[in-house]
């Protein structure tokens, strides 16, 4: 039997949890879920429309590898798919998000744009007809 997988979270390490979670908060209305790790420390999530990004902490001291454009091997960014980009592109702007590629045809039936989260995260957004 083949497994069949189904898409589940996605993780970011970040110095300030909490400005990441307003920032998701801010900018696509995700839900902010504030708990308590088993050991006492504080936590913080954010849920979109079912999916969920996991923000950890990276303390003072510790080292996590970027190259120099801010990209690292591993994640690289992650898509939000949208009905209209330039309507989503306008809104955003509006709530002071940095675009870093502004919306683009990439192909016939796929506009996209990129965006820069919290501590260099690369957001794209697409738009597929």
């Amino acid at each position: 039997m083949t497994p069949i997988y189904h898409f589940d979270h996605v993780h970011i390490l970040s110095k300030d949890p909490q400005a990441t979670a307003q920032y998701f908060h801010k900018m696509f209305d995700a839900k902010i879920i504030e708990s308590v790790e088993p050991d006492g420390k504080p936590r913080v999530d954010v849920e979109m429309n079912g999916l969920f990004i996991f923000i950890f902490p990276v303390g003072p001291g510790e080292n996590i590898p970027t190259g120099p454009d801010g990209r690292y091997i591993g994640l690289d960014h992650f898509g939000l798919r949208v009905d209209n980009l330039d309507e989503t592109a306008a809104e955003l702007k509006r709530r002071g998000a940095e675009f870093v590629v502004e919306p683009v045809v990439r192909r016939p039936g796929l506009k996209i744009s990129f965006i820069r989260g919290p501590e260099n995260t690369r957001i794209e957004l697409l738009e597929r007809s």
